[in-house]
């Protein structure tokens, strides 16, 4: 389930810097002794700022927030003693006061004779020459880069694998069935071969106008987003050929280190989690390689004073900022709520928790918070750690947090039981304030707004027919067969939403105000962008009941698609799918590729295909394999423990 973007794309470009040698036609020695004057009382200066800072500052360790004793994380393969949190409490008295003396004299004699060394270092500097200083310059700037690629070009430690099951197959034995996938085989070679011609390396693609086309999301670079996003449906359809163009692609051209600022979720969800879904497929070490270094480059997104991430982050500086238009400043809780399964699986193949202890703690941060009737409003402000606006959402802002919290007791042999304690207290609120059923008998999932219920439903919120079905097993009183059924209420409304239009297409949002019930009214909310989520609670509700309505309906879809939204160049979204001759937006989204093609295929496939007891799909539809007991890096787990 993806968010579209809200903000226009910045066309601002920063000028390059002149960094070439000035020029001075006068004066030249006497401006190189200037200089090199100046040159020394900054150096002094800045030298006895940093001596004076280790007697003055205050002691950090006093002023840690949100100290939830998470350093000591259990990954197996990870020497918990290194950099382990001591839980002990030390009281220095008597002699070991004294030592603890003696300890600080010596570091304040090294300091000064480290203040004195680096001075007459920068006396030295000044003596040599303009040519002689610039080529030390670009001696040391070269063994910088060349420390950094050495240090990107580091293998990853070795780590058990999980058994992998499912990876390929899934012929049904069916013969229409068969010919049907088949056709959603065609239509994903149409799109991705378009893509190929008119849009390599670009995110996306204009199918009508054929060239690149990108969105802010993604910042100002070319990062292949579609490639990223394709890899694992291209694998998992057999195309293999294709999927080893993408392979060659991302091996000499994706770079994370560009001056781009990103979403830190869709980043995460389409690149991080489709470079872990292809490495885990194809076994390729290149995709894990190129996660973990994206992976490096979002983790300053976490520097706030709560650790809640801000929503972007420029890859190459690190400074990180919230939309414009998140209530106060705040950071959004289908954002900041939609990373565990991909950090859990970095920190199981680095062997580093730094992933895993940043989702846990935003796990705990929302633990200890209120919750108005038990609900989680969309918005948190990564400054003061308080609720924004109170809107509660299943669909737009709010839906993949709730999903993530189901998920990661999944991914973890369903072991986390406090992420399924969270989904569970959620749901139980989300079904008592949010889900209603119309005057028509349609049950609908509306949204919170500032006290009182407003009786839309997005498309996006359409996913939750799955994520019920998903969850019935392992709920509370025995209540599977009521979440089932729930999860079939929700898919027979989205199918309602398709068929009470023109093209057999699901609007953006609809609504369920008086006569009016599952359609659009606002002009605005008639679009359809090629989304999955109807069709993936089709794919899940088959997958746990096999009514053989759901491959009708996602049938119907499938042509509707295919009549309405396929042109000479690829596929495109509709601007109103209430008009028989519908207007194209001319924009193949990469989830096209990577979710609604690859649930359609799923859907007319058997069973023994990435089976669910196995694998678990992030909010992208990235596979990501279950980590069983003896893997599990996840709390709660008691053979790890």
């Amino acid at each position: 389930m993806t968010t579209p973007a809200l903000l226009p794309l910045s066309g601002r470009r920063i000028p390059p810097l002149n960094l070439g040698p000035p020029s001075f036609p006068h004066h030249r020695a006497t401006l190189r002794l200037s200089e090199k004057f100046i040159l020394l009382l900054i150096l002094s200066a800045f030298i006895t700022l940093c001596f004076g800072a280790f007697f003055f500052l205050p002691d950090s360790s006093k002023h840690k927030r949100f100290d939830l004793g998470l350093e000591d994380v259990l990954i197996p393969h990870v020497d918990a003693s290194k950099g382990a949190k001591n839980p002990g409490v030390f009281l220095i008295h008597g002699p070991d006061e004294h030592r603890h003396r003696e300890e600080e004299e010596r570091l304040r004699n090294k300091i000064r004779a480290d203040h004195e060394k680096a001075l007459e270092e920068a006396k030295e500097k000044l003596k040599k020459s303009r040519e002689e200083i610039r080529a030390e310059i670009q001696t040391e700037k070269n063994k910088v880069v060349q420390e950094m690629k050495a240090k990107e070009k580091k293998p990853l430690p070795p780590v058990p694998i999980p058994n992998l099951i499912g990876i390929n197959g899934g012929d049904p034995e069916d013969n229409d069935i068969r010919k049907k996938r088949e056709k959603i085989k065609e239509m994903m070679k149409h799109a991705w071969d378009n893509y190929r011609i008119y849009g390599w390396g670009h995110n996306e693609l204009r199918p009508i106008a054929r060239k690149g086309h990108s969105t802010n999301i993604f910042g100002s670079s070319q990062m292949g987003a579609t490639i990223v996003d394709a890899l694992d449906t291209l694998y998992i359809m057999g195309l293999h050929d294709e999927f080893r163009d993408g392979q060659k692609w991302i091996e000499d051209n994706l770079d994370f280190s560009v001056n781009s600022e990103v979403s830190v979720f869709e980043v995460n969800i389409r690149f991080i989690g489709g470079l872990l879904a292809a490495y885990y497929l194809s076994g390729e070490e290149i995709f894990k390689i190129k996660a973990v270094q994206l992976a490096e480059k979002l983790l300053p997104a976490f520097n706030t004073p709560t650790g809640i991430p801000w929503a972007m982050v420029n890859l190459k500086s690190g400074v990180g900022r919230n939309w414009g238009w998140a209530s106060a400043g705040s950071s959004i809780l289908a954002e900041f709520g939609t990373l565990h399964m991909e950090f859990v699986h970095l920190s199981y193949l680095t062997g580093d928790p730094v992933y895993y202890k940043k989702v846990m703690h935003i796990r705990k941060l929302l633990q200890k918070m209120d919750r108005p009737n038990g609900l989680y409003p969309n918005y948190l402000n990564p400054r003061t750690g308080r609720w924004g606006q109170y809107h509660t959402s299943v669909g737009g802002l709010g839906d993949s947090f709730y999903e993530y919290l189901l998920k990661a007791w999944l991914m973890s042999d369903k072991t986390d039981h406090e992420a399924r304690k969270m989904y569970d207290d959620a749901i139980e609120a989300i079904e008592k304030h949010l889900i209603k059923k119309s005057r028509g008998g349609l049950t609908f999932i509306g949204e919170w707004k500032n006290g009182h219920l407003e009786k839309k439903m997005g498309h996006l919120a359409c996913f939750a027919g799955g994520m019920f079905a998903l969850g019935a097993d392992g709920s509370r009183t025995d209540k599977a067969g009521h979440y089932l059924e729930l999860g079939a209420e929700i898919a027979r409304t989205c199918h309602e939403s398709y068929d009470r239009t023109a093209l057999k297409l699901g609007p953006e949002s609809f609504k369920f105000d008086g006569a009016v019930e599952a359609v659009a009214v606002r002009q605005a909310e008639k679009y359809y962008i090629l989304r999955p989520e109807v069709i993936e609670t089709y794919w899940y509700l088959w997958r746990f009941t096999h009514d053989p309505r759901y491959r009708q309906w996602g049938w119907e879809a499938a042509l509707a698609i295919e009549k309405y939204c396929r042109v000479s160049g690829g596929f495109s979204g509709v601007k109103d799918v209430y008009s028989s001759t519908p207007t194209h937006d001319d924009v193949q989204q990469s989830f096209f590729l990577a979710e609604t093609l690859k649930y359609l295929y799923l859907l007319f496939s058997s069973d023994d295909l990435l089976p669910l007891d196995h694998w678990v799909f992030n909010t992208e539809a990235h596979p990501l394999p279950v980590l069983h007991l003896a893997n599990t890096t996840l709390s709660g787990n008691p053979a790890v423990r």
